[in-house]
């Protein structure tokens, strides 16, 4: 069975929007996640007087 299939520019740049979105927002999110992951392990200044 063959199968054939058509993408007309609308649906081309849905996708692409789609993707640039996906990568968008993986990107604020593994910012704010390292932030977090490295504020862990930040040594905290005491104050010694």
């Amino acid at each position: 069975m063959m199968h054939l299939a058509y993408l007309d520019a609308g649906s081309g740049s849905l996708i692409v929007q789609a993707v640039v979105g996906g990568v968008a927002g993986a990107a604020v999110a593994a910012k704010l996640y390292w932030r977090r992951l490295t504020a862990r392990f930040r040594r905290q200044h005491t104050d010694r007087s």
